[in-house]
């Protein structure tokens, strides 16, 4: 077996877990980051993303790219509102006039793709393509992770802190003792598709129509990202680019004559729906961060804010118990992490039940489509109610 000490071991190697590494590296903490997938895998795994302004700060302005090019920046599509579609007509949400912030249409993996390059420029030790991880000894001075590499030799890295950012399948948050979880499934999932086509609008369009929910996002200037509502046992296969464009332009046709631009579907999935808290976040020497501890439904676009948002916090807090020597410092994490959780929580379901159509009997459905109609309008013509919408989806400061 293959001994390594080091000051943390970081079990996930995504954005949280480089993230964590990459702020740690800079207090001048040792780490090591280990991952069942392989760079490969992660890099080409298509993630869409929406960052907070503080995500972008958080990129930009802590040594992840080099002085002059930060590429979350260059190429990044700064997005100073939305459009609320509704009753066949669009209302566009100002988030640069209301809070004065904007956020950046910059997809997940390229968030991996930035930081992994800062961590190895840096030097720093990442583990990809292993196997058999598994987390020990939590409850002491020195807990362990071993694993086998892919020619079958063991390894052991013993930690003074183990932290779990092994997203939404986490085994070590299930080594965290005294746990409460919290879950709201959701009865509907997102068709999500990529197409080539140029984009429909200069900003993204959350959509709801009496034939369910649509979101008009995009990705390049000629590669478009597109969701719409649907079953969760809804196969993808089944669905034909004729069949996809019918149902898109319906859900957004209105008097106004908006019409999507059309193209090859290259990509389709269906995606669903589930909000997920784990409390505590720490347990001993263990600490969870990222969808390891929660999930938000995409409608708020908060999931890789949250994960970011939490190592932030999470570093420092680890800086304190570490490099001051002072564990205690890690009893704060729980609180700190879960007052952003919760609040994304709220936002995402808000945002949710506000714009897609509820299954059940035909009365309730008629009342809650009225509802939402009257819960749409009274938001654009609030200018407080549309200040709310801009503070939550352009992210609360940072905690």
């Amino acid at each position: 077996m293959t001994m390594t000490r080091t000051q943390v071991a970081i079990v996930g190697g995504g954005p949280a877990g480089l993230m964590l590494s990459h702020l740690l590296h800079r207090s001048g903490i040792e780490c090591v980051v280990v991952d069942n997938r392989t760079v490969e895998e992660i890099r080409t795994t298509h993630r869409a993303g929406i960052l907070e302004r503080d995500s972008v700060r958080l990129l930009a302005e802590t040594g992840v790219y080099e002085t002059g090019h930060e590429r979350v920046i260059t190429h990044g599509d700064r997005h100073g509102g939305i459009y609320l579609r509704f009753g066949g007509g669009s209302h566009h949400i100002d988030f640069e006039e209301l809070v004065g912030a904007s956020v950046w249409l910059y997809p997940q993996t390229a968030v991996f793709v930035d930081v992994h390059a800062a961590r190895t420029r840096d030097g720093g030790d990442l583990r990809y393509g292993i196997t058999d991880t598994a987390v020990h000894d939590l409850d002491t001075d020195r807990p362990r992770v071993t694993y086998a590499d892919l020619d079958g030799r063991a390894h052991e890295v013993t930690a003074d802190l183990v932290v779990g950012a092994d997203g939404s399948r986490s085994l070590c948050r299930d080594h965290v003792e005294a746990r409460s979880r919290y879950f709201r499934e959701y009865p509907f999932a997102w068709f999500g598709i990529l197409c080539e086509a140029p984009r429909s609008a200069p900003e993204l369009i959350y959509t709801r129509s009496d034939r369910g929910f649509a979101l008009i996002s995009q990705r390049t200037d000629t590669v478009q990202r597109m969701y719409f509502q649907c079953d969760p046992a809804e196969e993808a296969s089944a669905w034909s680019d004729d069949r996809i464009w019918s149902e898109l332009q319906a859900r957004l046709s209105g008097p106004d004559g908006f019409e999507l631009e059309e193209g090859p579907v290259i990509e389709r999935t269906v995606l669903p729906f589930r909000s997920f808290v784990q409390t505590p976040m720490r347990s001993g020497r263990l600490l969870l961060a990222g969808d390891a501890a929660h999930t938000v439904p995409p409608t708020g676009a908060k999931g890789l804010n949250l994960a970011l948002a939490d190592t932030r916090v999470l570093a420092e807090v680890i800086e304190r118990a570490i490099g001051k020597g002072d564990l205690d410092a890690l009893d704060a994490y729980t609180d700190r992490a879960l007052q952003r959780v919760w609040k994304a929580q709220h936002f995402s379901y808000w945002m949710t039940t506000m714009l897609h159509r509820a299954p059940g009997q035909q009365e309730h459905r008629d009342f809650d489509e009225l509802r939402q109609l009257g819960e749409l309008t009274s938001l654009v013509s609030s200018e407080a109610g549309a200040t709310y919408l801009a503070e939550g989806y352009t992210g609360w400061p940072t905690a």
